[in-house]
């Protein structure tokens, strides 16, 4: 009788083992994501604001109920399935910073740029299925906002800043994963309230942001990118003054993102 009792203590706490491996490895997870789940929320959200009653229409007749925001992270989501691991190379571009991305070859396996302009011709192509324009609108709302965080174009030797480590209020962190997640998650605020708290832009300043090509974004994004890399050094502790210097420019992306979205879809069902 002991030792039944004493093998059943014993797998229960097997199982409390097991439950805590799988929250550290979820928890650990979608604090990896591009943007974070939050920030790529922020970028729906702001979109849904400038889209016209047209781009509406069309969205509500492939999305149903669903908003811009519910589907903003479904591109990462599904890198759970390894079935969709050939969009992986999608959700970013290396190339060097003394180089714009038509200047160079671009990769085989595809980068974000191919990845965008695969979802629009899907989206536009009339032979499409329904099912699959829903699946690459899912994926373009989701590069869209990739294409506005900077280290998604940043160096191949470095993958994007991945390899650069440092700390981030005393955790282990590298640039990129500063950038994804780091400083949006510890600023505490849902994508509503985030998104709200955004500056409302006058039509001049709409115009002006939305201005240019997809190209033109990512060379933007690239320069920045520089900047960035220049902001720290390999093993430096950072906290509270580098989120006060920066926090600034992520608001910033995250609504030049939320803004172009919202073009891309007009000029998609215009």
């Amino acid at each position: 009788m002991l030792m039944i009792l004493y093998f059943w203590i014993n797998l229960f706490d097997m199982k409390k083992v097991c439950i805590l491996i799988l929250l550290s490895i979820q928890f650990s997870f979608s604090n990896d994501m591009a943007w974070s789940k939050t920030g790529h929320r922020v970028i729906g959200e702001v979109a849904q604001e400038y889209i016209s009653g047209k781009t509406k229409r069309a969205l509500k007749n492939l999305l149903g109920t669903e908003s811009l925001a519910s589907i903003a992270n479904f591109a990462d989501e599904i890198k759970a399935d390894r079935s969709f691991s050939k969009f992986f190379a999608w959700h970013f571009v290396n190339f060097p910073a003394d180089k714009k991305y038509t200047d160079v070859e671009p990769d085989e396996s595809g980068d974000i740029m191919v990845g965008i302009q695969k979802c629009i011709a899907i989206i536009k192509d009339e032979k499409s299925t329904k099912a699959d324009q829903i699946f690459y609108l899912k994926m373009l709302v989701h590069l869209i906002g990739d294409l506005h965080q900077p280290m998604h174009a940043g160096r191949l030797e470095d993958r994007g800043g991945n390899d650069i480590q440092v700390e981030w209020f005393g955790r282990a962190s590298n640039l990129h994963r500063l950038w994804d997640s780091n400083m949006i998650n510890d600023y505490g605020l849902s994508y509503t309230e985030l998104a709200n708290k955004l500056p409302k832009l006058a039509k001049k300043e709409l115009k002006i942001i939305q201005s240019g090509t997809i190209y033109d974004w990512v060379e933007e994004s690239q320069e920045l990118a520089n900047e960035l890399y220049d902001s720290v050094t390999v093993g430096e502790k950072l906290g509270y003054k580098y989120s006060y210097k920066y926090w600034g420019t992520v608001e910033n992306q995250l609504q030049k993102g939320g803004v172009r979205l919202a073009k891309v879809l007009n000029d998609l069902f215009k």
